[in-house]
């Protein structure tokens, strides 16, 4: 089980670490909420049906394609970070479920569980990853290797999951042994992650939201012709953190595989703790989110205040009967209040929900949250002043992963510019996360497209034609004929036909004729001859009115207003 490495001198002792993941974690999660819901008929009658993973072809997919996939789903060519699309094409029978972090947390209690008949406190770095120091428990077992095997043992028949153990000299070093199965000898965990692609890095991250703002930094990277770990751990850390701030110093601390130490501080007289008495007492996870929501925002705002970040938060509960609960999350940074409280939330939901299906037998009467490993907030955060719309976009992201998470995968969907010829072809609803790979396959737009509207594009595209009348001076309406020219001068347009569109009364609803000021066009459109359907032939026409915005006309077997300038 011991991966063979080059010599290197070895350099300062560090503690080893063991990590223990579970691959595909999003499907197992499932997969034993699927067993639970068998097993309890009041379950299975009060919660929708669940597919099994283990029999049937199942993929979680977020905004950035499949997150996690079943054996069946990989037996047909799924793979991770394939696009949703690609996935059902290569398993059409694939059943396809967003991504559900309350259901993973929840789950991932069972396994926790599991380790503390053999680690004294493991750590939660997210559902599905593991930690724990390794030289007390190694100690115990007899060695390293023997622990490794225990573990294994212990999840698979407490837990009835398979894992994965690594253990090596740092954070990154131990995740990515975990990945491979295998232990890392001491003094060798650098040579082990030199060959490791920059995107391993994200693995090695607790938060979602660390992740995501490193990926960018990773990519910036790869530009500067940097590849494997190896190349970064190379170059001057103190130019690493100069050029990429605080973000690219723990990159390069990962990627060296050392730790990421905390500069010196006057230590606070004691950690933080913030704690509230249920009464009466708790035993649904909705009542414990009110006192959680509390308890995380007044944390949160004693860390803001004081300039610190966490690097992990202990969550405490009392039950009636005096049974002490206690679990540890991974942090390392100044967690919002939304972080706090979901994880608070969360492992409230895998506590009461059934601590490796055993409830409490009792109400929770007390609840207390500690910020320990403190450090300045500067060690671990870019500024408190973010970027021009960067806290806005933050949130319509949450609000789209809870909305994804609520309705389906690929439900969510924003529209974006597309290469065309009118306004309606050039706008395409896709998946939200989807848009860049859009744009990117959809070209740069240089190319030329015969009979395109000319630029500028129409503010606004209405959601269906509305009827119109273009006529002449002498009320004679209008028409286009075979060469795409206009059969008269236009004189006055009559928009709506008295059933109104609720787009502003300026822009759609109708009333007597308005004299035409100005015009344009036609445009005319003859495509799809190739379809069944038969050709689709219209022409466009842009006038100017005495009352209103400009308008776009479009003429398909009567004169509709398709949009409207501003």
């Amino acid at each position: 089980m011991t991966q063979p490495q080059p010599s290197r001198t070895p350099g300062p002792p560090a503690s080893r670490l063991v990590a223990i993941w579970v691959p595909d974690w999003p499907v197992v999660a499932l997969t034993l909420e699927a067993r639970r819901q068998r097993r309890h008929p009041r379950a299975r009658h009060s919660s929708l049906h669940l597919p099994d993973p283990a029999t049937e072809p199942v993929a979680v997919v977020g905004a950035h394609g499949v997150l996690a996939a079943s054996a069946p789903a990989r037996g047909s060519g799924v793979t991770i970070g394939m696009r949703l699309r690609t996935a059902r094409s290569l398993c059409p029978a694939l059943t396809v479920l967003p991504p559900q972090e309350e259901r993973e947390a929840r789950a991932f209690e069972t396994v926790m569980e599991a380790l503390t008949s053999l680690l004294a406190a493991p750590i939660v770095a997210r559902p599905g990853l593991a930690l724990s120091g390794a030289g007390g428990p190694a100690a115990w077992a007899g060695g390293e290797e023997p622990l490794a095997a225990a573990l294994v043992e212990s999840v698979t028949q407490e837990a009835d999951v398979e894992c994965q153990i690594g253990i090596a000299d740092s954070l990154s070093g131990a995740v990515l042994a975990a990945r491979r199965g295998i232990i890392v000898e001491p003094g060798r965990t650098p040579d082990f992650l030199a060959p490791w692609p920059l995107e391993a890095l994200l693995a090695c991250l607790p938060l979602r939201r660390l992740r995501r703002e490193a990926h960018p930094l990773l990519e910036t990277f790869t530009r500067l012709g940097l590849r494997t770990l190896a190349d970064l751990a190379r170059l001057p850390r103190k130019d690493v953190t100069a050029r990429f701030g605080p973000l690219g110093e723990r990159l390069h601390h990962l990627a060296a595989g050392t730790y990421h130490d905390a500069p010196a501080m006057t230590r606070p007289a004691q950690d933080i703790t913030v704690t509230s008495d249920l009464d009466p007492p708790v035993e649904r996870t909705d009542t414990a989110a009110f006192a959680s929501r509390r308890l995380a925002e007044t944390l949160a705002a004693r860390l803001l205040s004081e300039g610190l970040a966490v690097g992990r938060l202990a969550i405490e509960a009392r039950c009636e009967d005096g049974t002490e609960l206690a679990r540890t999350w991974m942090l390392e940074t100044t967690p919002t209040t939304t972080e706090l409280t979901d994880r608070v939330r969360w492992q409230l939901e895998g506590w009461l929900s059934g601590r490796s299906g055993r409830p409490p037998s009792f109400g929770l009467t007390r609840l207390s949250l500690t910020a320990l490993e403190l450090s300045p907030a500067a060690a671990t955060q870019t500024g408190l002043w973010q970027a021009p719309g960067q806290q806005a976009e933050a949130r319509a992201r949450r609000a789209a992963e809870r909305v994804e998470s609520l309705i389906g995968a690929g439900t969510v969907q924003v529209p974006r510019i597309v290469p065309g010829r009118d306004p309606r072809s050039r706008v395409h609803l896709v998946p939200w996360g989807e848009g860049e790979r859009v744009n990117e396959s959809a070209g740069d737009g240089s190319a030329p497209w015969a009979g395109a509207l000319p630029e500028p594009s129409p503010s606004i595209v209405l959601p269906r034609p509305v009827p119109v009348r273009l006529t002449d001076v002498r009320g004679r309406e209008l028409g286009v004929d075979i060469h795409g020219q206009l059969d008269g001068v236009p004189g006055f347009l009559s928009v709506g036909d008295g059933e109104g569109d609720g787009m502003g009364d300026a822009a759609v609803d109708g009333g007597s004729p308005e004299p035409v000021l100005l015009w344009a066009g036609p445009w005319p459109v003859d495509e799809g001859w190739w379809t069944p359907q038969g050709p689709s032939r219209r022409a466009y026409l842009q006038v100017v009115t005495a009352v209103g915005p400009p308008r776009l006309l479009v003429r398909s077997g009567r004169w509709w207003l398709d949009a409207v300038y501003s």
